[in-house]
């Protein structure tokens, strides 16, 4: 069981992060595990057939099955919605005493590509990065508005909880491996049995989509501590609903029963355009009609508004059997 101990400065420096960097890492970790992450295996399909002639040699020596993948490939993203380009920017930059010490630690010592990696740092960074823009551009970028519509919708559903409860809000429902308690999270089911300080820095706390089912985490020095976790609504991700009108589309429209399906939770209109794949003009139509007859109902908090079920529009789905969200193509 990993233990991190908390401060009032720590659980006022804990923030949340999405984190492109991290998908690739976990992707690449799915397409190489299926059958512990069977869930995503529609992805997997596709992904393998997508990267086949692709050279990512030197990303899948670092994240196997067999070691733990060095800390410096997941960097902690600095910013609420990390871009690419600059969590890439941050891993060139990683110094080469760090990149030695964090292989040291994970025995990930598969291939003549890590060896280089080890000798020649700075070079074998360059060599990664490529590796992991080659990998994105091929498997995760065509998805990538669909799967970062998911994790903004969780990072909004935490924030709200900090909000209303604080601390023990925000972990109550994170992980089931995970808990709050007494100015402490811990994070059960680790194959070791640490306790650690989050030294005055707080906590990262990183929704993912390919970390299901399983949590993830980095405490080590320099880096921020941070928490990896599956995001809300993954479970979903990739059905598809292609036979006929189902009987609250038959009523409703395909659009306007696709976004009730989706306010399970509430969620701002950015979020479920990105989520469904309609336009924000388009999802706003939809949801003022979804108002007018009293199956959804706004609510303003700051600059953004929510909408969500209410409770006829939950009896409505409930009864059509329809409590999925079901992702646009």
């Amino acid at each position: 069981m990993l233990t991190l101990t908390f401060t009032a400065e720590d659980a006022l420096r804990t923030r949340l992060a999405i984190s492109p960097l991290w998908e690739v890492v976990a992707g690449v970790r799915a397409m190489r595990d299926p059958s512990r992450h069977s869930l995503h295996l529609p992805w997997v399909v596709a992904a393998r057939a997508a990267v086949a002639d692709v050279d990512i040699g030197l990303l899948t020596d670092l994240v196997t099955r067999s070691a733990r993948t060095p800390d410096f490939v997941t960097v902690p993203p600095e910013t609420p919605v990390a871009e690419l380009a600059d969590e890439l920017e941050r891993l060139r930059a990683v110094a080469p005493a760090q990149v030695r010490a964090d292989l040291d630690a994970s025995g990930a010592w598969r291939g003549r590509a890590v060896r280089a990696l080890y000798d020649e740092p700075e070079k074998g960074l360059a060599h990664l990065a490529a590796a992991v823009e080659r990998f994105w551009s091929a498997a995760l970028a065509p998805h990538w508005p669909r799967l970062r519509g998911l994790l903004e919708a969780d990072v909004s559903y935490r924030a709200r909880k900090i909000t209303s409860g604080g601390a023990r809000a925000l972990f109550a429902d994170v992980h089931a491996d995970v808990r709050w308690e007494a100015g402490t999270v811990r994070v059960t089911h680790r194959p070791y049995s640490h306790v650690r300080s989050a030294r005055g820095r707080g906590l990262v706390l990183v929704p993912s989509v390919f970390a299901w089912p399983e949590v993830f985490t980095v405490t080590a020095e320099p880096w921020q501590p941070t928490l990896f976790y599956p995001a809300r609504g993954v479970g979903t991700l990739w059905e598809r609903d292609d036979g006929a009108a189902n009987a609250l589309a038959g009523v409703l429209g395909t659009g306007r029963a696709r976004l009730l399906a989706f306010l399970d939770s509430p969620a701002t209109t950015t979020e479920l355009a990105a989520r469904t794949g309609m336009t924000t003009g388009g999802v706003s139509q939809h949801l003022a009609a979804l108002r007018a007859a009293g199956l959804a109902v706004g609510r303003r908090e700051g600059r953004q508004v929510f909408s969500a079920r209410t409770e006829l529009g939950d009896a409505l789905v409930a009864a059509s059997g329809e409590n999925r969200a079901v992702p646009g193509r």
